[in-house]
């Protein structure tokens, strides 16, 4: 039993030094961001990385997870007869819940897990020593831009996501489920307004920060050598999975202001 206490109480204590640390990461990186526009070029590179780089695969992503929904979801409202709010649900689903939270599970695969990759290795490498050395805060350099550009282009692909999974859904309607295009969209502009979009687009703001937040925190902490860089790489990806999903939660309630009647 006394092993067990002391067990949950170091896991207790580690999460909170955890918290402690990404919150001043996150503090030092918010406070540099009023020089930004010192560090517009390597802004631009990230949000080439994170935003057009990543657009591909979101795109075919979006277009696919569409279409599985309108099929899902066809499947069951055709048994009640009730297929013509097939727009709505697929609109809605992906305006607020699906394209930002799956967006963000691909960002975070891909650009969590390379910034990781690429700030630790630099870690091991001793360069993040040298640019203390030189007099230049790892954080304005490596941390700002990534935080900045992830903030701002992950929603930029989220829109797209959107878009490119409602015409998917759209195909699908057409072909299966018996709605029309033009119900399909007339259906969808009805119930989808700028006010649902713009909380997901929120949600992918937020998305966006830990992605980031979590991805430099992890590279600055890398031990180990060629091991260490993967294996805290893994834990960028999988710390950012966990985040995303807890953090959709507290953002829907907040965004809603009501969980039930």
């Amino acid at each position: 039993m006394g092993r067990l206490v002391r067990f949950v109480g170091a896991r207790l204590i580690y999460l909170f030094e955890t918290t402690g640390d990404v919150l001043i990461l996150l503090k030092k990186t918010l406070f540099y961001c009023n020089r930004a526009v010192g560090s517009r070029s390597r802004i631009l590179k990230q949000m080439s990385f994170i935003g057009v780089d990543t657009l591909p695969i979101a795109l075919l992503m979006g277009f696919f997870v569409g279409m599985v929904l309108a099929l899902q979801t066809g499947y069951q409202l055709l048994r009640f007869n009730i297929e013509n709010i097939i727009g709505a649900i697929v609109g809605l689903s992906l305006a607020k819940e699906l394209a930002p939270v799956l967006t963000g599970y691909l960002v975070a695969g891909r650009v969590g897990a390379a910034i990781t990759a690429e700030i630790g290795t630099m870690q091991i490498s001793e360069e993040i020593d040298a640019l203390r050395v030189m007099g230049v805060d790892p954080v304005y350099y490596l941390s700002m831009p990534r935080l900045i550009a992830a903030v701002f282009m992950i929603p930029i692909v989220v829109i797209y996501v959107n878009l490119i999974g409602m015409f998917g859904g759209a195909i699908i309607s057409a072909s299966y489920v018996g709605v029309g295009m033009r119900s399909y969209f007339d259906n969808l502009f009805d119930a989808v307004t700028f006010s649902e979009i713009f909380r997901g687009l929120i949600k992918a703001m937020f998305f966006g920060g830990i992605v980031a937040t979590i991805g430099c925190y992890k590279g600055f902490k890398t031990t180990g050598g060629a091991e260490g860089v993967g294996k805290y790489t893994t834990q960028s990806v999988v710390l950012s999975f966990i985040l995303i999903i807890v953090f959709d939660y507290f953002l829907s309630r907040i965004l809603l202001f009501k969980v039930f009647e």
